[in-house]
């Protein structure tokens, strides 16, 4: 891991599309901006453990699902 210090509007580029801004630092909370281009996703994390869990969970074959298969068959 990387560990860099920046003051408010300081940045830090990623390659040449992504750029990091710190904006505003208040206390224990500092609020950034990213700019990326549009075909990259961008989550905070508990955002994305939450898109992947659903996702899994819609993944999983239910224990039932022939009862499923069996009613379209007939």
């Amino acid at each position: 891991m990387l560990i860099l210090t920046r003051k408010e509007g300081q940045s830090i580029r990623i390659g040449d599309d992504i750029e990091i801004s710190v904006i505003e630092v208040k206390g224990r909370q500092t609020r950034i901006g990213i700019k990326a281009p549009s075909g990259v996703p961008i989550h905070r994390e508990e955002v994305l453990q939450r898109i992947r869990n659903e996702n899994r969970q819609a993944a999983e074959v239910p224990e039932n699902v022939d009862i499923f298969i069996d009613r379209k068959k007939a």
